[in-house]
């Protein structure tokens, strides 16, 4: 099956030869003259027709447009269809007029012919690709555009249709039908395979990304293998950009999300919660029991006065119980600094506004350490946004830390360059009571540090 162009047989030109015959006898003399000379009329008048076309039949559309307030048809004037759709004007005013052209020998006809086809399959597929664009912007323009994007997918219709065009361009410029070039694509599938690898992988992934709901437009996501740490900005069908917290851009192949973990923060988010997870390290030679003036010191407190109560309650029926003997410290149950300090952090907490009542919440203690005994503060700030998230967790932990010497507790601190100068200049008797003390498990106040100078 071969592509049908025209023959020799051009009847329309007939009368420009007669005109031609009629007022330029010498005409007759110089036929392939004058048919070349028809031509390049034909291209100029076709090519004049571009900007005029442009500037009333496109600026026409463009203002009914803006006139009927159409969001699509906005979408449809940003993305250009009409300016692109506009080349086939020319193109087929060209096509029309090679039946006016004589004297041309039929093969020079029929190869204007073809390549103008060949054109107008080129400006089809051009305008097909604004058109996809604009299909985008609309869709862009609804929120299910956020967790539904659809930006790979119209990609893939793009290339297939350009992948098309060109089969079908070559076709029009061999006289040969289309189908017989892509019977014979089968034969070349491997290379195929080989040149789009990178694009099927990403398409397969863009597929499960989406339809999985894994990534969206505006997710934080996490992908240390990549340095990418920061907001998702585009999906696409080969890459994926994310603009990290530093402001640089980290793109990634769409791909390589089957092949590699990530974190996405949406669900934290979407929840309204945001982790606070910290700890402070307690000197352990500091921890102590209480003193029945500490205990009563302490159920002042609004936060612990609850606490105190029950407690002493619940000690005095133990030790009734079980005979404790209050005369010797290990036959009886008492309170510690440690665990009423545990018990003011929970009071603490629960009071206050700016953290989430219904998520975890618990104060804990980790395992010790060389640098002491580790204590955890987790629960969820009811604010989510980064800068007001840290100043939550940074006023909690001043408040913390603040209050941990009122519980006779030293938070633990790697000797510095001062503390050593200090111990240096000590007295040998200051440097004896030191070791003496630290031998029975108490910790020297700074102020005895500083008197031993």
């Amino acid at each position: 099956m071969q592509i049908s162009v025209m023959t020799q047989e051009l009847p329309f030109s007939q009368p420009i030869l007669d005109f031609l015959a009629l007022h330029f006898p010498a005409s007759a003399d110089y036929p392939l003259l004058v048919g070349f000379g028809v031509l390049v009329l034909v291209a100029g008048v076709s090519l004049g027709l571009l900007p005029l076309s442009r500037r009333y039949l496109v600026a026409a559309v463009h203002r009914f447009v803006r006139f009927s307030h159409s969001a699509w048809g906005e979408k449809l004037v940003v993305a250009g269809v009409f300016q692109r759709a506009s080349w086939l004007v020319p193109m087929l005013v060209f096509h029309q007029g090679l039946s006016l052209v004589p004297a041309l020998p039929g093969e020079a006809i029929e190869l204007f012919v073809r390549i103008t086809l060949a054109m107008v399959a080129f400006v089809v597929v051009r305008t097909l690709s604004a058109a996809l664009k604009a299909v985008n912007l609309i869709y862009t323009s609804y929120p299910l555009a956020l967790n539904r994007p659809i930006n790979n997918y119209l990609q893939i219709v793009n290339i297939i249709a350009h992948s098309f065009t060109v089969i079908v361009m070559v076709a029009v410029l061999m006289g040969r039908s289309p189908w017989l070039f892509v019977s014979g694509l089968g034969a070349a599938m491997a290379i195929i395979l080989l040149v789009f690898r990178d694009t099927l992988l990403s398409l397969v992934a863009g597929i499960q990304l989406t339809t999985n709901n894994l990534i969206q437009i505006g997710d934080w996501i996490e992908m240390p293998q990549f340095g990418a740490d920061g907001d998702v900005v585009d999906i696409s069908l080969h890459a994926i950009r994310v603009r990290n917290w530093d402001k640089t851009i980290t793109v990634i192949p769409t791909h390589k999300f089957l092949d590699n973990a990530f974190k996405n923060w949406r669900g934290m988010r979407e929840s309204g919660g945001r982790r606070i997870k910290r700890a402070f390290h307690v000197d352990m030679s500091s921890i102590r029991f209480l003193t029945d003036e500490e205990i009563e010191w302490f159920g002042r407190f609004a936060l612990l006065h609850d606490y105190i109560e029950q407690k002493k309650k619940e000690l005095e029926e133990h030790n009734r119980i079980h005979g404790g003997d209050g005369r010797f410290i290990a036959n009886a149950r008492r309170l510690t600094n440690i665990g009423t300090l545990r018990a003011y952090i929970v009071a603490y907490l629960r009071q206050h506004p700016k953290l989430r009542q219904d998520m975890l919440l618990i104060v804990r203690q980790l395992e010790p350490t060389s640098k002491g005994l580790p204590i955890e503060i987790y629960s969820f700030s009811a604010d989510v946004n980064w800068v007001n998230y840290e100043g939550i967790q940074s006023d909690i932990f001043d408040h913390v830390l603040a209050m941990v010497p009122q519980f006779g507790l030293n938070v633990y601190q790697e000797p510095t360059g001062r503390d050593m100068r200090s111990m240096m200049a000590a007295s040998p008797a200051m440097v004896s009571a030191v070791m003496d003390e630290k031998e029975n498990g108490l910790a020297p106040s700074p102020r005895q540090m500083e008197l031993g100078r």
